[in-house]
C-alpha cells in the first residue's frame, strides 16, 4: 500500500469508552476509523461501505462477537476479522478461529499489539483480494495463446504480437532465460495464420559439424554417416516458422551461409550443387547482448541486421509486478491436476513471498517451483512450509545511499553501490548478479573493473 492510500477500520463495540479509545488509538494517516455500537449495526455499514478490517468485542448485546465474525466471513471472505475479548481462555480462541477471525486479542487491549495485528490484516485482506482477482483474470484468459499476464510490459507485448504478426518480417525475440521467448514465436507463428509447422532448433545444442546439417540438409555421401539425403528445418518449415532459439550461440562459421540463406531466400545443403527455395519466416530468440557479441567479433553485424527486423523486448518476471501471482495460479491448477491433489491457491503469506523474491530464473524457475510446491503442500494451499528454503526466508533488499545533503552523490556513484550490493547479496556470483542487474556477463565484469571491484571470490 503506498503512503497516499488510506485503510479503513471498523471498530464494533457497545462500550463507547472501549470504542473511544479503540478509534484514538488506532487512527494515522494512512488509517481511518469508524465505529458502531453493534454486529447489526456492522452487517449493514459494510454492506455499502469498502472496509479494510473489522474489530470488534466478543460479548455484545444481540448478536456476539462470534456470530458476527461468521456472517462476516460468509458474505466477504476476503475481509479479516479481528476479535476482542475479556475472556480469553483457549476454547474462546479456538471457537473464534473456527468462526474465520483473522485474530484473536485478549483484554486489556495493548494498542501497540492491536496496531501490529491492524497492518498485518491489512496486508493480509489486500493479498488475498489481490489473488482472487488475478484467478478471476486467469479464468478470463486474458493472455496471448499460452502467454500469461496482465502487467502494462506484458500488454505492450501482446500489442507488439498482434501488429508484426502477419508481417512477415524477420523477428528476435530478447529476454534473460526463461522468460518464454519461444512461446512469442508460437504466438507470431499463429498470429500469421501459416499453413505450414512451427519447427524449433536449439542453436546451443546441437554440435556445429552437425547444425550446419541440421539446418540446411545434406546430400548422401555428403560425409561419413550421411547414409541418405536429408531435408533441413529450413525446407522441413516450408510455408511456416522456423525458430532459431539461442542464435547468440550460433558458430561464427555458420553464420555467412546462415546470412546468405535469409538474404537470398534460397539454401544449399551440405555436399549439394544447387540452391533450393525456401519460404520460411524466421524467428531468433537470445538471452545474450548481441551488440555487444558484434563489437567482440563473434556474431556478424550483417547477421544481427538481418534477424533483427523487428525486436520483441520481453521483461524479466521481476518487473511484471502481480503477473507472477497470475502465473503461480496457472502452474498452480496445472500440477495439481497432474499430481491429482487438491491444492486450490496460496495463502497470502506465500503470495507476499513470491511478489517480493527477484526470480532470478524468471518464468521457469517459477514453475518449478510451484511444481516442488504442489508435491509437497499438505494442505489446500500453498505455504512457506512448501517453498524452498532460499525462497522460504527471503527478506526484502535495501539499498541506503543516503538521505543527509552531504550524503548525495552522482548518478554513476549511486549506480556503482547498487551494481557492488546486488553482486555482494548474490555472494559475489557474476552470473547471478548479471540476471538481477539484467546485464550481459560481460559487460558487468567490464563495470567492475571500471569501478576497481572484483567478485570477492570470483564466483561466476
Amino acid at each position: 500500500m503506498s503512503a497516499a492510500e488510506t485503510s479503513r477500520v471498523l471498530v464494533v463495540d457497545d462500550d463507547a469508552p472501549m470504542r473511544e479509545l479503540l478509534a484514538v488509538g488506532l487512527r494515522s494517516e494512512t488509517i481511518s476509523v469508524d465505529t458502531v455500537t453493534g454486529a447489526e449495526q456492522a452487517i449493514t455499514y459494510v454492506a455499502t461501505v469498502d472496509v479494510d478490517v473489522i474489530i470488534t468485542d466478543l460479548r455484545m448485546t444481540g448478536l456476539n462477537g462470534l456470530e458476527l465474525c461468521t456472517r462476516i466471513v460468509q458474505q466477504n471472505p476476503n475481509l479479516p476479522v479481528i476479535v476482542l475479548t475479556a475472556f480469553g481462555d483457549y476454547d474462546t480462541a479456538v471457537h473464534a478461529i473456527r468462526a474465520g477471525a483473522y485474530d484473536f486479542i485478549s483484554k486489556p487491549v495493548s494498542l501497540e499489539i492491536l496496531r501490529i495485528a491492524v497492518d498485518r490484516a491489512i496486508t493480509h485482506g489486500q493479498l488475498r483480494r489481490e489473488v482472487r482477482r488475478l484467478r478471476v483474470c486467469l479464468e478470463e484468459k486474458r493472455y496471448a495463446n499460452t502467454m500469461i499476464g496482465d502487467s502494462p510490459a506484458m500488454r505492450e507485448v501482446f500489442d507488439l504480437i498482434a501488429r508484426v504478426g502477419c508481417s512477415g518480417s524477420s523477428v528476435l525475440v530478447t529476454g534473460e532465460s526463461g522468460t518464454g521467448k519461444e512461446l512469442v514465436a508460437r504466438a507470431l507463428h499463429d498470429q500469421s495464420q501459416a499453413l505450414g509447422p512451427f519447427v524449433a532448433v536449439n542453436c546451443a545444442a546441437i554440435p556445429e559439424q552437425l547444425l550446419e546439417s541440421e539446418l540446411f540438409g545434406h546430400e548422401k555421401g555428403a560425409y561419413t554417416d550421411a547414409k541418405t539425403t536429408r531435408q533441413g528445418l529450413f525446407l522441413e518449415a516450408n510455408g511456416g516458422t522456423l525458430f532459431l532459439d539461442e542464435i547468440g550461440e550460433l558458430p561464427v562459421g555458420i553464420q555467412p551461409k546462415l546470412l546468405r540463406a535469409l538474404q537470398e531466400r534460397v539454401i544449399r545443403p551440405v555436399g549439394g550443387r544447387k540452391d533450393m527455395p525456401f519460404n520460411a519466416r524466421l524467428v531468433a530468440a537470445t538471452n545474450r547482448d548481441l551488440n555487444l557479441a558484434v563489437e567482440e567479433g563473434r556474431f556478424r553485424q550483417d547477421l544481427y541486421f538481418r534477424v533483427n527486423v523487428i525486436e520483441i523486448p520481453l521483461p524479466p518476471l521481476r518487473t511484471r509486478g502481480s503477473d507472477v501471482l497470475l502465473l503461480a495460479a496457472h502452474f498452480l491448477s496445472e500440477f495439481s491436476l497432474r499430481a491429482k491433489k487438491e491444492v486450490l491457491g496460496l495463502t497470502p503469506e506465500v503470495a507476499a513471498q513470491f511478489l517480493q523474491y527477484a526470480w532470478p530464473g524468471n518464468v521457469r524457475e517459477l514453475s518449478n517451483v510451484v511444481e516442488r510446491a504442489v508435491a509437497f503442500a499438505r494442505h489446500d494451499h500453498v505455504t512457506v512450509a512448501d517453498l524452498p528454503k532460499h525462497l522460504a526466508q527471503i527478506r526484502k533488499a535495501e539499498v541506503v545511499i543516503g538521505t543527509d545533503a552531504s550524503e548525495l552523490v552522482s548518478l554513476e556513484e549511486m549506480e556503482r553501490r547498487y551494481v557492488l550490493h546486488v553482486l555482494e547479496s548474490m555472494g559475489g556470483s557474476r552470473t547471478a548478479a548479471a540476471k538481477i542487474l539484467g546485464l550481459d556477463r560481460t559487460t558487468l565484469w567490464r563495470r567492475l573493473e571500471r569501478y576497481g571491484a572484483k567478485a570477492p571470490d570470483a564466483k561466476h
